[in-house]
């Protein structure tokens, strides 16, 4: 008998669900993979802390764990600002959800790029971004 079979029925359930609602593939993407996919992203973003240019878009440097619109000095979107004053903070699966549709999480967002609509280059790229570290206040 496994492990997994020994647990109760409701226990297995609930992880089978979690299993199944997590975004596809968002915790085991491959961040070499996900450093060339982020070619698309470098006209605007920067994972690269220093950074001197003034992109269009802001750092992404530790975004894991950071709230929305907190790069200091960077001249964020109205509708960005909002999503921050109503907590959106970037974590895999928000930035899994802003790749496939960002205007579906930030209505009005200024971000112009087409969706990524591949489920696996999405996971690449968030283990790419995962890798610059957690953002600590």
């Amino acid at each position: 008998m496994s492990a997994a079979s020994s647990l109760p029925l409701g226990v297995r359930a609930a992880l089978l669900g979690a299993l199944l609602l997590s975004p596809a593939g968002a915790e085991d993407g491959d961040a070499a993979r996900g450093e060339r996919a982020f070619q698309r992203c470098f006209a605007c973003h920067s994972v690269d802390p220093t950074e001197p240019a003034k992109l269009q878009g802001p750092s992404l440097f530790k975004i894991m764990g950071r709230p929305a619109a907190a790069v200091p000095g960077f001249a964020y979107s109205e509708a960005m600002q909002k999503a921050a004053a109503a907590g959106l903070v970037w974590d895999a699966a928000t930035l899994d959800r802003f790749l496939i549709d960002p205007e579906a999480v930030v209505a009005g967002t200024a971000m112009s790029v087409p969706p990524v609509r591949d489920a696996e280059e999405r996971a690449d790229l968030v283990a790419y971004l995962k890798r610059s570290g957690t953002y600590r206040p």
